[in-house]
This record gives C-alpha cells, structure tokens and sequence, in this order.
C-alpha cells in the first residue's frame, strides 16, 4: 500500500508535463528556496546541526577568501570552518585570519566570496541545461544554487575590513569605475 503511494507520487514527480510545468513556474522555484532557507534557519538551534548544514558553503566562503588572500600577500595564519558563538549570540561557521592586511588586498581578501556569484552563473547557464529533468535533479540544483549565492554574500566583519583603507577604497572605485566606462 505505502509501496504503490510512493511509486504514484514518483511516476507523478517525474511525468515530463507536470516537470515542465514545475521547471517553467517561478513561483515553485521560490517555494522550494524559501522552503530550503526555512529548514536550514531551524537547524540554527543546535550549533552542530547548524554546521552541518552550513559546512559546503563555509568551506567555499572561507575559501575564496584564504586563497585570494595568500594570492595577494595578505598572509592568511588560521583558517576554521568550525562553528563557535559569538559575541553577539549568533554563531560564527567559520574564519580566516591574515597578518599582512594592507591596502591592496584588504578589498579583495575580504569581499573575495563574491566570486561565487559568477561560478553560480556558469552552473545555471552551461550546467542545468545538461543535466537530466527529473525533480530530484531540480531541487539539488536548487539547494546547490542557494548553497552558492547565500555563501556569496560577503558577512559584516569582511566589510568592516574591505573598508579599513580609504586608498585601496579609492584605487579599486578607479579600477571598476574605469572597467565599467569601457563597456
């Protein structure tokens, strides 16, 4: 009985109209997002659950800013991706600390997760397209796009540390400001 259920809800979950019309539907594709976001927030009353689920996007966030630190002399000294409870209460996935912060590599260091946001884009654009359509596909792709982009996001602390030089402020406002005009 519970056999045949789960056999009809898969048959139905898979028939190529009803994935069509899902694929299609934006508004689906946000219920699944929100629905995702409201599972991971209810994983933050346990700190270790919280990890677990946070674990593949503290690992590309931290990442990111670990290797264009030490690409850029920032001289990264500890990397963590355990969790801990800051100040605040909330709690912190995970950290890199630098000892050579300067004026050049403090924007870059800090707001380095943002180069998620252009591997999301070649996943949607070279990689969805490819993949086979069955609903499960899409809602791993789903929790894999909002993985990316949420770990994107660049936290507080690595703004407050993009801004501690004015003059790497103004030379990268030059150097995108400038790109920008080109285009």
């Amino acid at each position: 009985m519970i056999k045949d259920a789960l056999l009809k809800i898969f048959m139905t979950l898979n028939d190529p109209s009803f994935l069509r019309n899902f694929f299609d539907n934006r508004f689906y594709l946000i219920l699944v997002v929100i629905i995702l976001m409201r599972i991971k927030y209810k994983t933050y009353h346990s700190m270790w659950l919280s990890a677990l689920v946070n674990i593949p996007g503290t690992i590309l966030h931290e990442f990111l800013h670990f290797f264009i630190g030490m690409l850029l002399n920032a001289r990264p000294c500890n990397f963590t991706i355990w969790p801990k409870r800051g100040d605040d209460g909330n709690y912190v996935m995970g950290s890199v600390g630098f000892r050579n912060i300067t004026f050049y590599n403090a924007i870059p260091a800090s707001l380095a997760p943002l180069l998620l946001l252009p591997i999301g884009f070649y996943l949607n654009r070279y990689f969805l397209p490819h993949m086979p359509a069955t609903f499960v596909n899409y809602v791993l792709y789903i929790l894999l796009q909002t993985i990316i982009i949420e770990n994107s996001i660049p936290s507080g602390a690595d703004f407050r540390i993009a801004r501690m030089y004015i003059s790497g402020i103004i030379i990268y406002g030059f150097i995108f400001l400038s790109i920008f005009l080109m285009l």
